[in-house]
Formats: structure tokens, C-alpha cells, sequence
């Protein structure tokens, strides 16, 4: 039963989306050009479909390439800012100020600097999936029970066996939220370095479409990086839930 709830509760989620949409459609009068209908959308995916999927293949590339760059990156940084005290205590202000900046201003010089090219866009998909990635597992590995790591002083364990055998699994949950949020946001980085400057990509697409007004087009798009980021969520927090099994879920 609880299997076919969750297949049934998506369904029905995307079909009052889906009628909103229509709704709001013919409210507007089904001016086309400002708002295109359900249906000429999906018109535009099959009709245009090779174009699409050319676009959608350099996009997802990026994405997946500053995903694992942004979560290896990430964890790397979260273990050396809480085993290097000197580091905490001079990088990670240093972390929370750079989030100050807005994407919308690294991206042209990130451009500027890397090119035009694949590499731009990767980097700039890392940096905003990198953040929380970072802050999530370092909470994880500094909020480890003290108990368990006096239990391993005691029991003669080396800061190297109670960093493998207790801080790791126990930064696992709040690692798993961290890479849940950064699979959402990871369209994010690569739609705007595309936007910034690009000969391929959705958000290249999005953009000159556009400019020529052709909503339906953009809308396309839209669709296709809102299943990007919803499969990539899925899949990382199915992989979650087998490393983290014993996180167990509260319906309080």
C-alpha cells in the first residue's frame, strides 16, 4: 500500500501543477507568447525533440560533473576544517562570507577566466553545490556524541579509527541532507553559466528563445531541467536511505 502511494501521490501532485497551469492559461487570455498551454509545451518537446535533446545532454553533463566535483570538494573541506583547528578557525568564516556573493557575479568572470567552454560551467555548477554540502557534513562530524568518542579513548582507538568507525557514520544523516539539497540546486549553477556565455546547453536554448519570444520553447526547457534536478534528487536520496538505514524516519 505504502508503495503505491508513493507512486500514486507524484501522479496526482503533477496533474494539479498541470491543471493549475492550464488555469492560469486560459485566465490570461491563452496569449501564447506570455504563457504557452500544457499542451502546446509538450507539442514543443516532440516536435523539437532532437533540438532538445541535443541541449539537454551538454546541460545534464555539467550538472552531473559539478555535482560530483561540488560533493567531493565539499567533503574534503569538511574534514579538514574539523580534524585542522587552525583551519576552522581562519577558512570557514572565510566560507560563510563568500556566500555573500552572488552567482549572478562570478559567473562573467568565471567565464571570462575558463572560457566558454564545458569547464566554466562545471565550476560554477560546484560552487553552489559545494556550500551545502560543506556545512552539512561538517555539522554532522562536529555534532558527533561525545560518548561514543570517549568510549573509543577508552577502548585505545586512534583519531584516525574514531574518525573512520564513529564520526563518519554518525555525519552520514546530515551529510544525506546536504546532498539532498545540492542535487536540487545543481541545474542552477550550470542554467547560469550557460545564461553568462555558451554556443550549447538549456540555458542557452532558454535564452535565445526567448529573445525571440518563443515561450513554448523556454517552457521545454524548463520541463526538462525540473526532471533533471527531481531525478538526480531521487537518486541521491535513494542512495542515502541504503548507506544511512538506520536513520529512521519520524511522521511525528
Amino acid at each position: 500500500m505504502s508503495r503505491l502511494s508513493a507512486v500514486v501521490r507524484p501522479l496526482v501532485t503533477a496533474a494539479g501543477l498541470i491543471a493549475l497551469w492550464q488555469a492560469v492559461y486560459l485566465l490570461n487570455g491563452s496569449r501564447d507568447y506570455l504563457l504557452p498551454s500544457p499542451l502546446g509545451t509538450l507539442e514543443t518537446l516532440i516536435a523539437r525533440a532532437d533540438r532538445l535533446a541535443y541541449h539537454a545532454g551538454v546541460t545534464f553533463a555539467e550538472i552531473l560533473m559539478g555535482f560530483a566535483f561540488g560533493v567531493g570538494l565539499g567533503m574534503l573541506s569538511a574534514l579538514v576544517l574539523v580534524l585542522w583547528g587552525p583551519a576552522r578557525r581562519w577558512l570557514l568564516p572565510v566560507l560563510v562570507v563568500s556566500q555573500a556573493i552572488p552567482v549572478f557575479a562570478l559567473a562573467p568572470l568565471l567565464a571570462l577566466w575558463l572560457g566558454y567552454g564545458l569547464t566554466s560551467k562545471v565550476v560554477m555548477a560546484m560552487l553552489i553545490i559545494y556550500f551545502p554540502v560543506t556545512t552539512a557534513f561538517l555539522d554532522g562530524l562536529r555534532r558527533t556524541d561525545p560518548l561514543w568518542l570517549e568510549q573509543a579513548r577508552v577502548m585505545n582507538a586512534g583519531r584516525w579509527a574514531a574518525l573512520v568507525h564513529i564520526r563518519l557514520p554518525a555525519a552520514l544523516p546530515a551529510l544525506a541532507s546536504g546532498l539532498r539539497v545540492a542535487a536540487a540546486v545543481a541545474p542552477i549553477g550550470a542554467v547560469v553559466g550557460e545564461w553568462v556565455g555558451s554556443s550549447a546547453g538549456l540555458g542557452y536554448l532558454m535564452l535565445h528563445a526567448n529573445g525571440r519570444m518563443q515561450t513554448d520553447l523556454v517552457f521545454a526547457a524548463m520541463a526538462l531541467l525540473a526532471v533533471f534536478a527531481v531525478t538526480l534528487y531521487r537518486l541521491v536520496d535513494a542512495t542515502m536511505r541504503r548507506l544511512v538505514p538506520w536513520q529512521a524516519e519520524s511522521n511525528a
